[in-house]
């Protein structure tokens, strides 16, 4: 591995409209030690050819062509290419700031890090939303020391499971391939990582620009977004075998996301062939009820939650309009939501 290098890994399929923006943002660094291998995974546009043209700009790049295969299997074709002692993944219509990596890389040394993640911008075309309800910009950069670590990112609120906006240790996840055929593959993958992961560090600062299409979830909807339960139920297994402390709020992960893709099955009951995916749900949540039950004793919303759904599974779509409609008449708080700030673009 070549020593201070980092590796950038962009995996790139349909994205003619944004490519230009990331790839400009990763070759405007401050840090100038990069090897960038942008993986063209059969993309049907213009975006091969646009990687080429770049390539020929700046000999830090490389480009791999491939058939189609899915994020996972491009992110992996590009891992296998990377010789940088540092690894990062950038999706390939996100874009950087353009110190972001020389501040990873110094955090990592100076905290003999084995992963820093970043703050990052949830960025729409009018408008950036950033999350502070934990960190101000400004904050010193907070240390996790594993146990810590697992806990952040079976809640999922500081730790993401997001592969992007980290600068990982390759020798730490060269032997951890991204799983293929499945979407939310980051949730397979994460956990993996982080098992290994002695040091982690977040950095306040939002350094990453995760770009916010239009499109609407319900009209989108595929029975294929249910692949985020089962990642999560891969995961639990993991779970109970290395980190037992973790199962209650590992169910409740599950749990959470159960509620919600129940409800986006019955808005779009088309796409659930009589009702296959629903009653999946339904029966995991029946066979493990008191097992759920227990894990959301001290969550007192979650606990409703479950409690109307065991009635009848249907009430479960009227509880999010009816603490709504609470917290309109004030007699429920307002969650608490994202800052916005003035966009960059």
């Amino acid at each position: 591995m070549q020593k201070g290098r980092v590796s950038v890994v962009v995996p790139i399929y349909k994205v003619e409209k944004y490519i230009h923006r990331c790839i400009e943002s990763i070759l405007n660094q401050t840090y100038f030690n990069l090897e960038i291998i942008l993986v063209d995974d059969g993309s049907p546009d213009n975006c091969g050819a646009i990687a080429e043209s770049y390539k020929k700009t700046d000999p830090r790049i490389k480009v791999i062509h491939k058939e189609n295969g899915g994020l996972s299997d491009a992110r992996n074709h590009g891992m296998k290419r990377a010789t940088g002692e540092f690894t990062m993944f950038v999706d390939s219509d996100d874009w950087l700031e353009n110190n972001m990596i020389e501040r990873l890389v110094k955090c990592s040394l100076a905290y003999q890090a084995d992963v820093v993640q970043s703050a990052f911008y949830y960025a729409h075309d009018d408008k950036l939303l950033l999350d502070n309800r934990y960190h101000n910009k400004n904050d010193t950069p907070t240390k996790l020391d594993n146990r810590k670590l697992m806990y952040e990112l079976v809640i999922n609120e500081r730790v993401k499971n997001f592969a992007w906006g980290k600068l990982y240790k390759t020798k730490l996840i060269n032997d951890i391939p991204f799983q293929k055929g499945v979407l939310f593959e980051d949730v397979f993958w994460a956990h993996q990582v982080m098992h290994r992961v002695e040091n982690f560090v977040l950095l306040h600062k939002p350094l990453y620009y995760y770009y916010q299409r239009d499109d609407s979830i319900v009209a989108a909807y595929t029975p294929r977004n249910l692949d985020i339960i089962k990642g999560l139920k891969e995961r639990h297994r993991f779970i109970e075998e290395f980190h037992q402390g973790l199962t209650d709020e590992s169910y409740k992960a599950i749990l959470k996301m159960s509620f919600i893709h129940y409800n986006l099955l019955l808005f779009n009951r088309k796409k659930d062939k009589n009702g296959l995916h629903k009653k999946e749900i339904q029966s995991y949540i029946t066979e493990n009820y008191y097992k759920l039950r227990r894990a959301v004793m001290d969550d007192k919303t979650l606990r409703k939650q479950l409690y109307i759904f065991s009635l009848h599974p249907y009430l479960n779509v009227l509880f999010p309009g009816v603490r709504k409609v609470m917290r309109m008449a004030r007699i429920l708080p307002k969650p608490v939501g994202l800052k916005q700030e003035v966009s960059s673009e």
